[in-house]
């Protein structure tokens, strides 16, 4: 098994010294890659989840490539719309080959109505423009050419730096609807649900094409005492109770799963050395190859 660790590039826990700790600390614990999050523009909508001061994601993974070594660098999910497709292709191309081919594409569709306003981006067609982004990405990352259309036309962009990964960086597709896996299915790598229920993690396997990986974030919240609740999430519980999560979707195909130390609620939210701490207690308790507790 392969463990990402979700890194909270906003709020007002977290600073540059933070993200790059953050990076650093899943490296040397044996993590195989770190996630960021993305918000183009913080409305109040995302503030209210994901509070201001927010890292910009993109700016932010190509500097912590070249602040680590070894480890894969992602992003848990770019809102695919919010970036013209032809920018998007060319930024993560360049990211990608600055890292040494590190890199995870994660694309979702988003959430936060206010900020589709904000871009002049139309809300109800987020999934088609999505789509066309993936679409944009697959096609300017395998060729030195590719068609884009223009205002007076369809023109001829020329590509370079092409990424270092072939035949691209994966492409996780964000989600837990069916749209999300049929989208994985057409034009992703693997379907990357956010905090699953354990139906969910069963019904979307089943219903994944051949080849496509099954990659769930979860959460990374242990607690002393066993947490008895039927609905109990995945990755909230004693360490047993976590690894038995673990194990189950293991059991249902995940090769790999990303970890979720963020509660989701603010007022909950720990100091960035308590989640340093937790980062070293998933590496040991989960047997990782690289652990080094610090």
């Amino acid at each position: 098994m392969k463990y990402g660790i979700n890194l909270p590039n906003f709020g007002p826990q977290i600073d540059p010294e933070g993200i790059l700790a953050w990076a650093r600390t899943a490296e040397t614990a044996g993590f195989d890659n770190v996630l960021l999050s993305d918000h183009v523009v913080l409305t109040d909508d995302a503030n209210r989840r994901s509070p201001a001061p927010f890292y910009e994601c993109l700016a932010t993974l190509s500097w912590l490539a070249a602040g680590t070594e070894s480890i894969r660098l992602g992003s848990g999910v770019l809102i695919g719309s919010h970036r013209h497709p032809a920018h998007l292709a060319h930024a993560t191309a360049t990211i990608d080959r600055l890292s040494g081919g590190r890199l995870i594409v994660g694309i979702g569709v988003g959430w936060t109505a206010q900020a589709f306003d904000v871009l002049g981006v139309p809300f109800t067609r987020r999934g088609r423009l999505t789509d066309t982004t993936l679409e944009t990405l697959i096609a300017a990352w395998t060729s030195e050419t590719y068609d884009a259309p223009g205002s007076a036309g369809t023109h001829r962009v020329h590509n370079g730096p092409l990424p270092l990964q072939q035949p691209h960086p994966p492409l996780w597709i964000g989600g837990n609807g069916p749209a999300a896996i049929d989208r994985t299915n057409r034009l992703g790598t693997a379907w990357h649900p956010l905090h699953p229920t354990r139906g969910l993690c069963i019904a979307g396997v089943a219903s994944l094409a051949p080849g496509r990986e099954f990659v769930p974030r979860i959460y990374f919240l242990p607690t002393e005492k066993s947490v008895e609740s039927p609905d109990r999430p995945l990755g909230y519980g004693t360490i047993n109770q976590i690894r038995a999560d673990i194990d189950f979707l293991s059991e249902i195909g995940a090769q790999t799963i990303v970890l979720d130390t963020d509660p989701g609620d603010q007022r909950l939210r720990r100091s960035t050395d308590h989640d340093l701490d937790l980062i070293r207690i998933a590496g040991e308790s989960l047997g990782m190859s690289r652990v080094a507790i610090l």
